[in-house]
């Protein structure tokens, strides 16, 4: 998850009983797996006093940052938000390595043709 980030800040009260998310957040940040992924992603604790609710913020390597609350967003949620919006940074970079246009843009006149390749099964292979 980490090897798609630059930095994770992660903020919350000790003592506000909405803190799950973010220990559970800062518990796989943490791991040593997710670690070894990205060792310069930057880990940002900031431990509040005030009654600003717990969130997380991350950065991805291409410099977009996005905010999570915490409060109402799982852990696991964020975390798959993340990998999938990773995977497209992924994607987005293969077609620039190999001097693609990005995105790839589909004319209207190929997606309204059928798809040849899958022939409709017969009623008594069905059975």
């Amino acid at each position: 998850m980490l090897k798609f980030l630059s930095k994770v800040k992660i903020e919350f009260n000790a003592l506000d009983p909405r803190l799950a998310c973010c220990m559970e957040f800062l518990a796989q940040c943490n791991a040593s797996k997710a670690k070894e992924s990205n060792p310069a992603c930057q880990l940002i604790v900031k431990r509040r006093t005030d009654d600003h609710p717990p969130q997380i913020a991350v950065t991805f390597v291409n410099g977009v940052e996005e905010v999570f609350d915490a409060t109402s967003t799982p852990a696991q949620t964020i975390r798959s938000m993340i990998l999938e919006k990773g995977q497209l940074l992924e994607t987005e970079q293969m077609f620039r390595e190999a001097g693609e246009a990005w995105p790839v843009i589909i004319p209207d006149e190929e997606l309204k043709q059928p798809f040849t390749g899958i022939k409709p099964r017969k009623a008594e292979d069905k059975q």
